[in-house]
């Protein structure tokens, strides 16, 4: 029951998650990682639906599930602009977490950081921060290019509350690519990784 509720909280905290997500920071193989989704979604403790088509059925907590968490059971929406995004955002924190040890729990994603601000203003938060032989992390993933100025504001605040701010790119995005690139002289702790790099 243990690792049921930590799955739960996981798919909680990311929004939702895919069956491979799952699988790599839960489970050895994908059939016993399948066989727990089929039981935990059997007992209406998660949902699984497709959203978009030729992308994997998403899963996520459902409202039973909330309750066991302790959490408060209201709706939220999965945003179908948001869904590429978010995969990238979980792909990108299973690559860290292979390469540096990190246990999953251990990295605060956007919406936990959201939930720590309480109500008021929403402000940009990275889409995941950990902390690393006592340097902290910031990671944000970029698809689109955002207006210019605010991606520059979003890199000087990182550049202030982080020892690093990781930024993963599609290969095909130059110009956020160049953006960044420029702001490198101002602001040393950019880092660049290639999505595909990451997703390979």
């Amino acid at each position: 029951m243990a690792r049921d509720k930590e799955i739960l909280r996981e798919l909680s905290r990311w929004k939702f998650l895919l069956a491979r997500h799952v699988k790599v920071a839960f489970f050895d193989g994908q059939r016993a990682c399948d066989r727990r989704l089929k039981i935990l979604r059997e007992n209406e403790y998660i949902n699984k639906k497709i959203y978009l088509y030729g992308v994997p059925s998403l899963y996520t907590v459902s409202h039973k599930g909330k309750i066991l968490l302790g959490i408060t059971p209201r709706v939220e929406k999965i945003r179908i602009e948001h869904i590429t995004h978010d995969i990238a955002v979980v792909d990108t924190a299973i690559y860290f977490s292979q390469k540096y040890g990190i246990d999953f729990k251990d990295f605060i994603t956007e919406k936990d950081l959201h939930s720590i601000d309480g109500f008021g203003t929403r402000k940009h938060h990275p889409d995941f921060v950990f902390t690393l032989n006592n340097k902290k992390y910031c990671v944000e993933v970029e698809l689109s290019l955002k207006a210019k100025e605010r991606l520059k504001k979003i890199i000087e605040n990182n550049f202030i509350d982080f020892d690093f701010q990781i930024w993963v790119v599609p290969n095909s995005e130059y110009r956020i690519r160049k953006i960044l690139t420029e702001n490198m002289n101002i602001y040393p702790n950019i880092q660049i990784l290639s999505l595909e790099d990451i997703q390979d």
